[in-house]
């Protein structure tokens, strides 16, 4: 569920109406806005993320859900609520659960996810016989303002008696506490069976990895049944679980499923949901599909870290604690303070931990000749990718230092040196010698440090006059990011802001420039706008510099780079994980070249380090270790996936959000941010594995469907053919015959050179969404993404059913038992549909588009 896992918050004993204060928009969104989608359901405003409470209830589906209502960050953590009665046309309410504050208006509880149940028989006694209540068990997360349970996390409950409208918190809250900070996400469902009948909750110890179950005959008393876990991936932290039985389709099995949620560690990067089938007799779960052992790839080892470096030279920082961040030898464990590492082979391995995050540095092989296809390794730690054109040190560009770099003299402060100060920012604290990191000197402006309220100071710092005498003017930056103009280094000419940055809701400062060569001559200042609060509410800025040139960003990458005449020419990053995994490349084209490997530490602040093993030239590409679990949606973006309860005809329908915490507060949508995936219909289906997931959107989407522009044509291809047939609210399906082909697929969200590509790799096996060429992608370092999913062909052929919707692509594969979910940003006209194949003809038969309709709530009115 959580951008921020130990930020936590509390909840009073008092019981207390909620539901009222918060009005919801009349209109679900102007799909006019960019990027907005047509007919999944996101908010009005401001930010979203875990769907909650999901629960049908007198001819309502309700989805709760994780909502900051005053901004489009996390934060200020409460439910969100919407209606519907069809799955498919929301509407949304007022918030239905709100953060608790104290007097004072400090948060001292969050509301985290949970679920909701109809009490039919008013087993709470919240209710009565005749209107039992709807009784919601969700995460309290405490802050550390809570005076009893500062920085924990346990279960509540609140409960409505009016249909969901209204909530009350029960006075006797928490009702289940571990002592912990990672205990939660709630999901609640009545057992009947042989071993009596009674409420279940599964609910998780995030940092251990276990699901753990417990029973209850009133929501208010808990005692413990089992636990599950860790089992399959465990590479991040263990979220959102849920447990249901399903029937084996064409069958009189009966099976139950998990599932399980982890952050990071999804198959193909951040954000991802696994799932468990097994069985349930009232106490324990045990699952069928729990992988103990995946074979490693075969080939020449040409560095396994086996008691030396191999030869291998590391160029630690001189003055780093422990040699950091390489050390002068493998090491065969975890380092002290480090999380346990997992997924390494034999003894030792290479951990770039010593000194902890903070050192910076290389690790060099020897020179090798490059003579196989492929060289796999193991890699682990953290997620930050090299970006082509950064530099390694933090060098300013050429030009005159302006504001003396804020490094002043004594306690000389802002103020007695031309800067007028307004709002919470005051003369004594600025510039401030705290806040960031890559800062040059010693002074900066943090907006933090700079008032006594942290990321709720307000307020605006502005410089003296200057003259624009050269094209560029460069700063270091950093902090939170507001898209609003909330928070925001600002150009001032005649007192008009002519240019703007901000941050990227990250610590490290880094290089931003505005050219400027249309303002030489003119009398300019310099303002530093902070009107935000709550979490990344700050800014922090450094050495502005006004030059001939644009400044060069600062790699911030922790990465396994491959170096040929000098030149990195193929590179793999961690996944913010202690658990090593093979990642592969392909270098073909660089049969006979003298190559090195060369690990790069250039980042200071979190999972600014890296783990490396077992490189190894071979014929053949290594498979993830993940790709041997089996998981609910193999994209990037369907995360915190749960079902409905109480749904009619015993169906199971499960929702997502449809985001990644890789790179979720910085989705470029100012206003509001997130949606959720379709709900869809989860069945089993027996295979030779055994039973497998299978999932379809559900029937009432149909309901949006318009008349098909193309149907049932019946295209040969070798090359690309643009359709006759445009849409970015569409639904396409086809069937792909790669033939003689090396890939073959359809492009979705097209024009010129840009396009979202769905396809079939048959050298691999693997049907993908490649997003590297969807429209804007600067926005994260992380987001450009070719996201894979083995998947076999029935006859030669895959069958797609693909759901466009502005800015998003769902992808369902051989009746929806391999699905990828991906969003994008297209670039406005963006909506060409096109065929293509790679390396010889394919053909795409039953090729049929239709066109979708949005929402209720989004048409014009």
């Amino acid at each position: 569920m959580h951008k921020f896992t130990r930020s936590l918050l509390a909840l009073g004993c008092a019981a207390t109406c909620l539901g009222a204060a918060l009005p919801a928009s009349a209109q679900q969104g102007d799909i006019t806005e960019p990027y907005r989608p047509g007919y999944h359901f996101t908010p009005d405003r401001n930010w979203m993320n875990d769907p909650n409470g999901l629960v049908f209830h007198k001819g309502t589906y309700h989805l709760f859900f994780q909502h900051n209502p005053f901004g489009n960050s996390w934060g200020n953590m409460s439910w969100g609520h919407a209606t519907s009665t069809d799955l498919v046309n929301w509407k949304q309410q007022p918030v239905a659960i709100q953060q608790t504050k104290n007097a004072d208006g400090v948060s001292t509880e969050d509301i985290f996810s949970g679920s909701v149940v109809v009490d039919k028989t008013n087993s709470t006694g919240f209710g009565t016989r005749k209107n039992p209540p709807l009784v919601a068990i969700y995460t309290s997360a405490y802050t550390a303002a809570d005076s009893e349970r500062p920085n924990t996390q346990a279960q509540s409950l609140a409960y409505s008696l009016d249909d969901g409208r209204t909530w009350t918190k029960y006075q006797g809250n928490p009702v289940l506490e571990a002592g912990a900070d990672d205990f939660r996400d709630p999901k609640v469902f009545r057992y009947d069976g042989p071993a009596g009948s009674y409420w279940v909750m599964a609910v998780v110890r995030a940092n251990k990895h276990i699901v753990q179950l417990y029973r209850s005959d009133d929501l208010r008393t808990w005692s413990h049944l089992s636990d599950f876990g860790p089992a399959n991936a465990v590479g991040g932290q263990w979220e959102c679980p849920d447990l249901f039985p399903m029937k084996v389709k064409g069958t009189n099995q009966t099976k139950w499923l998990m599932l399980v949620n982890i952050n990071p560690g999804g198959v193909n990067g951040g954000s991802a949901g696994q799932y468990f089938v097994g069985d349930f007799d009232g106490r324990t779960f045990t699952a069928n599909n729990v992988v103990k052992d995946v074979p490693s790839p075969t080939g020449n080892m040409l560095a396994d870290f086996e008691g030396d470096l191999d030869g291998w030279i590391p160029a630690n920082e001189p003055v780093a604690a422990e040699d950091g961040p390489w050390g002068t030898a493998p090491v065969a464990g975890s380092i002290g303070g480090q999380q346990t590492v997992t997924g390494f082979e034999g003894r030792g391995y290479v951990n770039g931990f010593h000194g902890g995050d903070g050192p910076t540095g290389t690790l060099t092989s020897p020179e090798f000749t490059v003579d196989t296809s492929h060289l796999n390794f193991l890699i682990g730690g953290g997620n930050h990718p090299r970006v082509e054109g950064t530099q390694l040190e933090n060098t300013p560009p050429a030009g005159s230092l302006l504001f003396d770099g804020f490094e002043y003299a004594g306690t000389s402060s802002l103020s007695d040196h031309g800067w007028t100060l307004s709002g919470d920012l005051v003369a004594g604290r600025n510039p401030s010698t705290n806040g960031g990191s890559n800062v040059i000197g010693n002074g900066r402006i943090n907006t933090w440090e700079g008032g006594a309220k942290g990321d709720d100071n307000v307020g605006d710092l502005t410089s003296p006059e200057f003259t624009i005498d050269q094209d560029w003017i460069s700063f270091l930056v950093g902090g939170g990011r507001r898209d609003d103009g909330s928070l925001a280094v600002e150009l001032l000419v005649d007192g008009t802001v002519v240019r703007t940055s901000t941050g990227k809701d990250d610590g490290t400062l880094n290089w931003q420039s505005w050219k400027v060569d249309d303002l030489r001559g003119r009398t300019a200042q310099l303002r530093v706008h902070d009107a935000a609060t709550g979490g990344w509410g700050h800014l922090t800025l450094d050495h502005v510099v006004m030059g001939p040139e644009k400044a060069q960003q600062v790699s911030n990458e922790v990465s396994a780079n491959l170096v040929v005449d000098g030149r990195a020419v193929r590179s793999a990053t961690g996944k913010d994980s202690e658990s090593l995994d093979w990642q592969s490349w392909d270098v073909t084209d660089l049969a006979g070249k003298k190559a090195r490997v060369q690990l790069v530490d250039n980042n200071r602040d979190g999972w600014g380090h890296l783990l490396f093993d077992s490189l190894m030239a071979s014929d053949a590409p290594a498979r993830s270790r993940l790709t041997a679990y089996d998981w609910l949606d193999w994209g990037r973006d369907d995360y915190a996936t749960v079902t409905f309860s109480n749904v009619p005809g015993n169906k199971v329908v499960s929702l997502g959000w449809m985001n990644n915490w890789d790179y979720a507060g910085v989705s470029p949508t100012p206003t509001w941010r997130s949606a959720n995936t379709l709900p869809r219909e989860l069945s089993l289906v027996q295979t030779a594995q055994g039973p497998k997931l299978s999932s379809q959107p559900v029937k009432q989407l149909r309901t949006l469907q318009g008349r098909p522009v193309l149907k049932n044509a019946r295209i040969t291809v070798d090359g690309r053919k643009v359709l006759p047939a445009t849409g970015d609210m569409v639904r396409v399906d086809a069937t792909i015959e790669p033939g003689k082909a090396s890939a073959a697929g359809i492009d979705v969200l097209a024009s010129g050179s840009e396009r979202t590509r769905i396809g079939y790799d048959k050298a691999t096996g693997e049907m993908y969404v490649d997003r590297t060429r969807s429209g804007r992608t600067d926005f994260s370092s992380r987001f450009a993404s070719v996201d894979r999913a083995p998947v076999q062909l029935r006859k030669g052929k895959l069958e797609l059913t693909i759901y466009v919707d502005r800015s998003s692509v769902e992808v369902f594969a051989q009746d929806g038992t391999r699905t990828i979910t991906d969003t994008v940003y297209p670039s406005a006209g963006s909506d060409d549909i096109a065929v293509w194949s790679e390396g010889g003809t394919a053909k795409v038969s039953k090729l049929t588009v239709t066109p979708m309709k949005p929402m209720d709530s989004r048409r014009p009115s």
